[in-house]
């Protein structure tokens, strides 16, 4: 299985993260790693911060000649934006209040500073050497923006559609009138100092069928990807596929074709069960908006014990199209994690001939895979 440790703080020094567990044999791409990068930060709504970061990273270890030796590896961002800041009015909508009464602070940058979403860089970093990992098993992953602070697409698409055009519009939004709705929205609300949230789709295609297992509560699917997605800050709830009001809607039929089981709609989203299905595994986050505000708003000074206005922060406006590349790459280590544990082995050659067997076996069961 795969496992990770992520340290550092918002203004600190920079981010240090280790990830235990991949095989060796896999090749790296320290150029996918910088895009994924760049697209969890170069959206529209995100605060000038993300221009100031160029989010420069370090293979420390566990990489020689683009090529994964199966040891841990260990990546490094550096900060460009480093500085040690106090404030001790707790900002409502963050860990500020909770992590003081907790450890027993009164500065929330204590608090503020590992809390902070900046954190999850580093998760992007790591999660695209798992891509890279996946990638080599035919699976993909995708998120778009579905929507922001109730405007929402008239439409659901394809895996390709997707995968092909999300990036062609500066929210992830895949339907242009929607996407100007959208960007207005934003705007408005960056004029107010305000902040706007919404929902994001991700989406893998390629997954085998039995991933994850119905025998215990902490082996199913749905336990292993959850925890890890709501961990994203600003993640609110989370959906798998569609939920119907009446079982006789949100039933998927199931058929025989050539020989080969078919599913005529995925409103499971590739869950059933505890396990991956077959079909395209499909998630929907709620994002709230960001609860840093342009403004003040009423408080209490932890050393004064009285009432007082909260600082003003740099903040963005609008992170729903971040938490989707987050998520991506969060869910693919986790992903990435199953897939050893059910293909074992400690090289990449390994691992693909256990899978290829399980793929023989089971070839009925994944068209979605084998088409």
């Amino acid at each position: 299985m795969l496992r990770y440790l992520t340290a550092g703080e918002s203004h600190g020094k920079g981010l240090v993260g280790v990830l235990e567990g991949m095989v060796a044999g896999v090749r790296v791409d320290e150029e996918n790693i910088a895009q994924e990068l760049r697209q969890r930060r170069y959206h529209f709504g995100r605060s000038s911060r993300m221009r100031l970061e160029d989010e420069k990273f370090e293979i420390l270890s566990g990489v020689r000649d683009g090529v994964t030796t199966g040891a841990p590896i260990a990546v490094y961002i550096q900060n460009r934006d480093v500085k040690e800041l106090k404030d001790f009015v707790p900002r409502p909508g963050h860990a500020d209040l909770a992590g003081c009464a907790k450890y027993g602070f009164k500065n929330i940058h204590l608090v503020a500073e590992r809390a902070s979403a900046r954190e999850t860089a580093l998760r992007v970093a790591l999660g695209a050497i798992a891509k890279n990992f996946l990638k080599e098993f035919k699976v993909r992953l995708v998120s778009h923006t579905v929507e922001i602070g109730g405007i929402r697409n008239k439409k659901s698409y394809l895996f390709e559609e997707i995968e092909k055009r999300r990036f062609d519009s500066p929210i992830y939004c895949l339907e242009d009138e929607t996407e100007k709705e959208m960007l207005s929205l934003i705007k408005q609300a960056a004029a107010k100092g305000d902040s706007v949230g919404g929902v994001t789709e991700i989406r893998v295609k390629g997954l085998p069928v039995g991933l994850g297992s119905f025998v215990h509560y902490d082996r199913r699917l749905e336990y292993r990807i959850g925890g890890a997605l709501l961990s994203i800050p600003a993640v609110k709830g989370i959906e798998v596929g569609e939920v119907k009001p009446f079982g006789s809607e949100n039933n998927d039929p199931i058929s025989l074709e050539k020989g080969k089981i078919k599913r005529s709609k995925n409103d499971a989203g590739g869950l059933e069960g505890g396990m991956s299905n077959g079909q395209e595994l499909i998630i929907k986050l709620k994002v709230k908006p960001v609860p840093s505000l342009m403004y003040s708003v009423n408080s209490v000074n932890l050393r004064t014990l009285k009432v007082s206005k909260t600082p003003v922060l740099r903040a963005d406006v609008c992170v729903v199209p971040a938490v989707g590349v987050v998520a991506e790459n969060i869910l693919a280590i986790e992903i990435g994690s199953l897939f050893l544990e059910k293909f074992g082995g400690d090289s990449l050659a390994e691992v693909k001939r256990n899978w290829q067997a399980y793929l023989e076996e089971t070839r009925e069961f994944n068209w979605s895979i084998t088409e």
